[in-house]
């Protein structure tokens, strides 16, 4: 694909996002769920669905951060994703998100709820767009940005990682 991550900022309306990178909601679902009718970690009602663009350019990053609602992330258009997972226990994984199965990559793949990840692409002078969804719907309410102290006093094992991919 031909087209500049410039193009596409333009073309899908982006906005920056506080972790990162670009984005535009595409979806809020009209049906809602009661606080009473969820786990816990709510605080109040959630839409049953929500969805974003989502685009990297570069050497920018989506910083650690986690939800508290399953996120499905989509590739569209680009260079690979690495998506770095971090389990509650300190278990690293990474999802290589892009369109080259033969080479490990996926076209969908999820980030479990409470997980701490980050996403960057993987050709530093390229770009990456994705679609996100999550369910229950996003709610900033719901979004937790990781500081870098906490994580490296959780994670020491991740220390390069999470210095790289985290701003504070």
């Amino acid at each position: 694909m031909s087209n500049t991550a410039q193009y596409w900022i333009d073309k899908l309306k982006l906005i920056p996002h506080p972790e990162g990178g670009y984005y535009r909601e595409t979806y809020r679902s009209e049906l809602s769920i009661a606080r009473e009718a969820l786990p816990p970690q709510f605080t109040g009602a959630r839409l049953v669905s929500t969805a974003i663009y989502f685009l990297l350019a570069g050497a920018n990053f989506s910083a650690f951060h986690r939800l508290r609602s399953d996120e499905l992330w989509h590739f569209y258009a680009g260079s690979p994703i690495d998506v770095h997972v971090i389990e509650p226990d300190g278990e690293y994984s990474e999802i290589q998100l892009g369109g080259d199965p033969h080479a490990g990559e996926v076209f969908q793949a999820v980030v479990k709820v409470g997980r701490w990840f980050a996403s960057q692409v993987r050709d530093a002078k390229a770009f990456a767009l994705a679609g996100c969804t999550v369910a229950p719907g996003f709610d900033f309410a719901d979004f937790e940005l990781g500081k870098r102290t906490d994580l490296l006093r959780l994670y020491p094992q991740h220390r390069d990682l999470i210095e790289r991919l985290t701003r504070d």
